[in-house]
């Protein structure tokens, strides 16, 4: 029994040791692959850059021509809301607000196939009409949830039935529909984030820790910091015996 536990032992061992290594050697094998990967692509663009002078064409457009113009819009209206929310800082309580607002917004995503599953029920469609089940049980939108058309005519015609899906200030039910538990925990880890990010952040205070203010400009401060750099050693008994009253 000694016999076999050393070799279990040594087994164990053998095997763990094989483990490691070959970890290893799955790691440096990855970083190589990006390492060459860097490599080529570094080289495809010098022999681009090189080309696009041999022959005179503007390398900039020559790129612009291999998107699609669906990428190309995609692209302006990213740098246009990257334009709008370029100003960081603080003006009032209001924009503070939008701002947050606006960023919650991007990262909302509504689960567009519950709903209408929902409004299906609620209108008085036939299964199918807004969502349809593919092989295996996958679902999708068809071509009528898409269309804006069907679901304005779909709430006219049905009147009293989509009052629960349609409510209107005048309504008088309220919370009856229950969330999932997928999305309260969304909620919940939203929150969370944002308690965490309230926490470790905070605005910069101008002057928060520099004390009192002993210059006019910018250009004054920097000249202070020089000089309290090199005399505040010798002069800060003075200062303190002239703040105290006390000096001679």
């Amino acid at each position: 029994m000694a016999a076999l536990r050393e070799k279990m032992r040594e087994s164990a061992i053998a095997n763990r040791r094989d483990l490691i290594e070959e970890s290893n050697r799955a790691k440096h094998t990855a970083k190589e692959m990006m390492r060459l990967e860097k490599k080529r692509q570094l080289a495809e663009t010098l022999r681009e850059k090189v080309e696009a002078q041999e022959t005179g064409e503007d390398l900039e457009r020559k790129r612009n021509w291999e998107y699609s113009i669906e990428e190309d819009e995609e692209w302006t209206k990213r740098m246009e809301k990257k334009k709008r929310r370029a100003d960081f800082e603080f003006h009032d309580q209001t924009s503070t607000a939008h701002r947050k607002y606006k960023k919650d917004l991007d990262l909302l995503k509504p689960d567009l196939i519950a709903y209408n599953l929902e409004k299906e029920r609620a209108l008085g469609l036939e299964p199918g009409t807004l969502v349809q089940i593919e092989e295996g049980g996958k679902m999708s939108l068809t071509a009528a949830a898409k269309d804006q058309a069907v679901m304005v005519s779909g709430a006219t015609a049905s009147g009293s039935v989509a009052e629960g899906l349609y409510r209107d200030a005048n309504s008088l039910s309220y919370a009856d529909n229950k969330p999932s538990e997928e999305a309260i925990d969304r909620v919940v880890n939203k929150l969370n984030n944002d308690l965490d990010k309230r926490g470790k952040w905070s605005r910069k205070r101008t002057n928060e820790d520099e004390g009192d203010i002993t210059y006019i400009n910018e250009r004054n401060k920097v000249f202070n910091k020089k000089i309290s750099r090199f005399y505040d050693k010798y002069t800060t008994e003075i200062r303190e015996s002239f703040e105290r009253g006390t000096a001679v």
